[in-house]
């Protein structure tokens, strides 16, 4: 990541009130982190409200959790964050909220699915992967999670919320905001009955379109994403939708 230290402390702030802002989280719910290199990271602190986070409340620690700088606490959860980093060198930030939909969906034990809609599919993946309930600070949080950790930029945590990753907090972030609109979509069209996935030859092709877009497991092997994922991802559908034709 190519921004400044200031520049991401200010990055940090701004996601924290916009979870606040869409209602992603409440009390003291959530966590915003991106990594500065050399095994540092910049985090909010525990026990403050998104909508509270400031520059000055902001804490930096190492690999270990363990306090750089900072007059804060670490929040309890970081060990999710650094599972996260240590297990994908490609990622740069990670979010965890509680969306309302996602999350109910989280609370019933329902995965929630990207291939009802083209264009997820691509963002996401052939599927959001629904993590095993374990409790928080506990050695099984972290060994649910890293399995599912390997394919996927977004996970749904059971009785727990949505955590998303990415190169940068804004792709984080909308990330998040896609699993919570897919959840709200899947939701209505699940309550008539009729919640359909697309053709599974066009899932396959879509797959394909995600892997050309350096995205996913396999082409983060040899293939490197670009600054704007957004814009590679139309870009790639619109090759899959035109072959359709």
């Amino acid at each position: 990541m190519s921004a400044g230290r200031r520049e991401l402390e200010d990055q940090v702030v701004d996601f924290s009130h916009r979870l606040h802002a869409r209602g992603w989280v409440a009390n003291h719910d959530g966590n915003v982190t991106v990594r500065l290199g050399d095994n540092r990271f910049l985090i909010t602190p525990t026990a403050t409200s998104k909508a509270a986070v400031t520059r000055e409340s902001l804490l930096i620690v190492d690999e270990r959790g363990q306090i750089v700088a900072g007059k804060n606490k670490p929040f309890g959860e970081l060990e999710l964050h650094l599972l996260v980093y240590r297990q994908r060198p490609d990622v740069m930030a990670v979010l965890h909220a509680h969306p309302p939909t996602a999350t109910g969906l989280a609370v019933a034990g329902v995965p929630i699915r990207t291939t009802l809609l083209c264009e997820p599919v691509v963002s996401l993946g052939r599927s959001i992967p629904l993590v095993s309930y374990a409790a928080p600070k506990t050695p099984e949080s972290t060994a649910h999670l890293a399995p599912a950790l390997e394919d996927a930029d977004a996970l749904v945590l059971e009785q727990h919320g949505v955590l998303t990753c990415g190169p940068d907090l804004e792709t984080a972030y909308l990330r998040m905001e896609l699993v919570e609109h897919l959840a709200k979509i899947q939701l209505v069209a699940s309550s008539t009955g009729t919640a359909r996935e697309i053709p599974s030859k066009d899932i396959d092709a879509l797959v394909s379109a995600r892997a050309k877009a350096g995205l996913g497991k396999a082409a983060r092997a040899g293939v490197k994403p670009l600054a704007r994922i957004e814009t590679v991802v139309a870009e790639e559908l619109r090759k899959v939708m035109g072959e359709r034709r």
